[in-house]
């Protein structure tokens, strides 16, 4: 281009414009003149021109050397000199993906949180409602205690990876037509991490972590249920590289009650009660959580009438109150009477004015008796 022509002026900017107003106008104009946008003959020319103007301004060392001498002081400025035709590739993937793309900001070797567990644990229906203490024992990675959690035989440190001074990636450029672009792949030689371990820890082999068998006793508040999890902070697997340990979480299982039914915080029980009982009421016991209760029927109870007893069930995990025990009632008929027994009962029937035969059993042996 000619060096006649005025950066500040391709840009539209003034002389005192900020970095971010210089950032925004190039960002704009990229978008009006970039080649696979503008099909104008003269939009690739002109896409270069503000490339290059931007290749100067947005560089505060360059932008100096321009304002005192103009385009002589820039003169064999190198390969990020003008006339390269294009800007910096971050800025470009910026303008047209919306992120700062392609660029890498450091090693991978920052902290890594270590990994969260998971400990299944099976409960009584009594356990779950009064809640109780439990000693777990499980698997997990713990700091290496010779190294310290580095890796590095003690004594030593893990050193800076020669091969990309510790950023953790290597650069590559590669020159096109339309200028130069960066690329980034991960060193291959640490991993991405940044730093290399001369001297591995003998006892982790360079790890930082070792697996160990812990015991911790976990508190298991009164009213969890089926896949209740109770978070233990900080005991999970260690982090990496300094990182914080992930977390255990304990899943309660709840196992099934052989004369309670849960349904939420309210419990059901079947209990039998014989046909005299039913109709002529009285007190009876009936069972409760952790013991037995005595309650005292009304006559005439039918089969499959419910009795509540309230605030009998399961605590609120969150506190907010109890809830209740439903008996439900199921009458028994005798079997297998003996004649006296079957003599009492027709003329027990007989004294409410009833007949043993209903009108549709007789209708029906009428009728087969008929046929």
């Amino acid at each position: 281009m000619s060096q006649k022509k005025d950066y500040y002026d391709l840009l539209g900017v003034s002389k005192s414009a900020s970095a971010e107003e210089i950032k925004r106008a190039y960002r704009n104009l990229a978008r009006k003149y970039h080649p696979d946008v503008n099909k104008q003959p003269d939009a690739e020319s002109k896409f270069k021109e503000i490339n290059e103007a931007y290749e100067v301004l947005s560089d505060e060392a360059k932008r100096r050397t321009y304002d005192r001498f103009g385009m002589e002081g820039l003169e064999g400025g190198g390969p990020s000199g003008p006339g390269m035709g294009f800007g910096d590739f971050g800025d470009i993937f910026d303008i047209f993906f919306g992120g700062g793309g392609g660029t890498a900001t450091g090693p991978s070797s920052m902290a890594e949180r270590g990994d969260d567990l998971r400990y299944d644990i099976e409960l009584s229906l009594e356990e779950a409602a009064k809640g109780v203490e439990k000693t777990v024992r499980y698997n997990h990675l713990r700091n290496c205690e010779a190294c310290n959690g580095t890796g590095a035989r003690p004594g030593t440190q893990p050193e800076m990876c020669p091969s990309c001074h510790g950023s953790g990636v290597i650069r590559h450029s590669q020159n096109t037509i339309l200028g130069t672009f960066q690329t980034t792949a991960t060193c291959g030689r640490c991993g991405g991490k940044g730093r290399v371990i001369a001297s591995p820890c003998v006892q982790c082999s360079g790890s930082g972590r070792m697996r160990k068998v812990s015991e911790i006793n976990v508190k298991i508040p009164a009213g969890v249920d089926n896949n209740s999890r109770i978070r233990l902070s900080g005991e999970g697997d260690s982090g990496i590289r300094g990182g914080g340990p992930g977390d255990l979480y304990i899943v309660v299982h709840v196992k099934q009650h052989d004369i309670f039914e849960r349904r939420g915080n309210d419990i059901f029980c079947e209990v039998p009660i014989s046909m005299v009982r039913a109709a002529l009421g009285g007190e009876i016991t009936v069972p409760v959580l952790g013991g037995e209760e005595k309650i005292t029927l009304n006559e005439g109870v039918q089969n499959g009438d419910k009795f509540r007893l309230k605030e009998r069930g399961i605590p609120d995990i969150n506190g907010r109150g109890k809830g209740d025990e439903y008996i439900l009632f199921k009458v028994i008929t005798p079997t297998r009477l003996s004649h006296d027994q079957k003599a009492l009962l027709r003329q027990f029937a007989q004294s409410m004015g009833e007949t043993i035969e209903t009108p549709e059993e007789k209708s029906f042996l009428g009728k087969l008796f008929r046929g």
